[in-house]
């Protein structure tokens, strides 16, 4: 079975939008996306850090979906990342209320023995200084795929740069690959991307879908319309789970089957945004996903005569 290798936050969050608002929840990049590439029964691993007020009702969820979490690291004398945001009511914009580093500030990733030679690598948003920690440990894989955010161009430019040469997949929103790239139209700014590593680059746009570009290729996936949105957080980071998940299960990282890894991370996230937090993803079943997948299908399939 080939390995995923996850890093990420495993944090506490707490959300408010039109709908309601939670206390401290479960969240983090890495809850997300290994929520999302267990639905592929892939031998999976999150390396992370926590505090001692880290519950253990939440270790316990990862041991129940089979995530190895050798390499979460339990500070017992720290505490938890936090992060604590507002949603406007078209639920695309939000405001963070607070942001607590805690031990993620010193956090310096240790990759378990058993998941050094790991097949796929999800580089979850980090500092890329803890990104580059995970490249430099793991043992020649056959993917690494890229998630960051324009808090690490605004601040840590070089070094991230540095990171995305690296890797053979960038996932970044259309405004992130705007200001990375300095080019306003996207299939500029993926070729611009492109020119600084990666062989594939995938644009999310969020409720409007997302691209893949590789030199030569160009795929776009629809978001799946959805009558509510309850929350959208963690819907990024679940999609970068799918995709990630998919590729690790199927061993086949050419663009025609990261086309379908595109609309698994799609389906998924369509899930994660009709619940608070992590509670869609972990009650979500397998026939669920199957019944989505065919009206996925059903919104992107057409014929046409072309002479």
């Amino acid at each position: 079975m080939s390995k995923l290798l996850i890093v990420g936050t495993v944090a506490f969050d707490a959300i408010e939008t039109p709908f309601g608002k939670t206390d401290k929840i479960l969240g983090g990049a890495g809850t997300y996306i290994g929520l999302a590439a267990q639905k592929f029964g892939v031998n999976s691993a999150i390396v992370s850090v926590v505090g001692g007020d880290f519950p253990q009702k939440y270790i316990d969820i990862f041991h129940e979906k089979s995530i190895n979490i050798d390499g979460l690291e339990v500070i017992q004398d720290g505490k938890t990342f936090f992060w604590s945001g507002r949603y406007h009511n078209d639920m695309n914009t939000r405001d963070t209320l607070d942001t607590q580093l805690n031990v993620l500030e010193n956090f310096d990733p240790v990759v378990p023995d058993a998941f050094q030679d790991a097949e796929v690598v999800m580089l979850g948003n980090l500092h890329p200084v803890v990104q580059m920690g995970v490249i430099n440990q793991v043992k020649q894989p056959k993917l690494i795929i890229l998630d960051t955010m324009n808090f690490w161009m605004d601040h840590t430019l070089s070094e991230l740069k540095e990171v995305i040469a690296k890797v053979d997949v960038i996932t970044i929103n259309d405004e992130e690959a705007r200001q990375l790239s300095g080019e306003y139209s996207l299939v500029k700014a993926a070729r611009a991307i492109e020119e600084m590593g990666p062989k594939y680059v995938v644009i999310k746009k969020g409720e409007h879908g997302a691209l893949l570009f590789d030199k030569n290729e160009m795929f776009f996936a629809p978001a799946l319309p959805l009558e509510e949105v309850f929350d959208p957080t963690g819907a990024g980071d679940t999609f970068a789970g799918g995709f990630a998940g998919y590729l690790a299960k199927t061993q086949d990282y050419s663009f025609g089957n990261m086309k379908k890894a595109i609309i698994y991370g799609s389906n998924l996230a369509s899930f994660c945004v009709e619940k608070f937090g992590t509670e869609r993803m972990l009650n979500l079943e397998d026939q669920e996903i199957e019944e989505r997948l065919k009206v996925f299908k059903s919104l992107t399939q057409f014929e046409i005569d072309l002479n």
